[in-house]
């Protein structure tokens, strides 16, 4: 049996593994890509199988930094030996400043280090994952097409003055989600965007004290913590073609933090 191939970037852990193993539960087969962590990607993989809807399923882990060129084009063609197709790619991998420091700080080296990975990978991985399907011209097992998902965060458009590399990175992802769109849109490809809010991960675990005071006062309306279940059904909806006629946009999954207030 064929099983639509999704393609999952930073799935060891956090937000991609929420992603990776909520998309075996529905009977997708999942690319686990990670950076470093092996041994956290193979407890994706191994929760993948665990949770798989159909035996026919396939996981496999493929190690790829995403803000590398020559990384990404490695594992595009790793994915499609071994699977034989891609159907959907989640651009989720990101990473956080090493230091957070003041806006007059900031390094150009944790500059360059949190693009390369937040914003030139997403970029360049998409153009590598549009140019198979537009070259091979494959016929999709997603009834709605072939998608590109971007997770980015409430960040491109919320200023946090002592991690203004990742704003900024997350910002451009906003633009990165506008033009895909438009040029795919023809194609029959939609691409979206899913920002998520504040996110209970390892990310968030050495502010989860601050932020539990935080959300305790009000500042998310939902009045919790967001989890990687909430942006996996995000991801769900897009791939089974819950928007039809949509493009270019962004699904907030934050609570209702993005939501102007008095």
């Amino acid at each position: 049996m064929d099983h639509p191939v999704i393609l999952v970037t930073g799935a060891s852990r956090g937000l991609g593994r929420g992603i990776a193993t909520h998309l075996a539960s529905l009977g997708y087969s999942v690319a686990i890509n990670y950076a470093g962590n092996l041994t956290a990607a193979e407890e994706t993989q191994a929760a993948c199988r665990s949770m798989a809807l159909h035996d026919s399923q396939q996981f496999m882990t493929v190690q790829a930094d995403v803000g590398s060129s020559a990384d990404r084009e490695r594992m595009i063609q790793q994915v499609l030996a071994h699977f034989g197709r891609i159907d959907a790619l989640v651009n989720n991998a990101g990473i956080a400043p090493r230091v957070r420091a003041d806006l007059t700080g900031t390094s150009e080296a944790s500059f360059d280090e949190v693009m390369k990975v937040n914003l030139y990978g997403p970029y360049f991985l998409t153009q590598g994952v549009v140019n198979y399907w537009l070259e091979q011209k494959p016929t999709p097992l997603l009834e709605s097409g072939f998608k590109v998902i971007i997770v980015s965060s409430i960040s491109a458009t919320t200023a946090s003055i002592n991690r203004g590399e990742y704003c900024i990175s997350k910002a451009g992802l906003a633009m990165v989600t506008k033009l895909w769109a438009v040029r795919l849109a023809a194609e029959g490809i939609s691409v979206m965007e899913l920002r998520p809010g504040i996110m209970e991960t390892d990310m968030t675990s050495g502010v989860k004290e601050k932020y539990d005071t935080l959300i305790g006062g009000g500042l998310v309306p939902q009045g919790r913590w967001g989890q990687p279940r909430d942006v996996a059904k995000g991801v769900e909806s897009i791939l089974a073609g819950h928007f039809p006629f949509s493009t270019g946009d962004v699904v907030y999954i934050d609570g209702g933090f993005n939501i102007s207030r008095l």
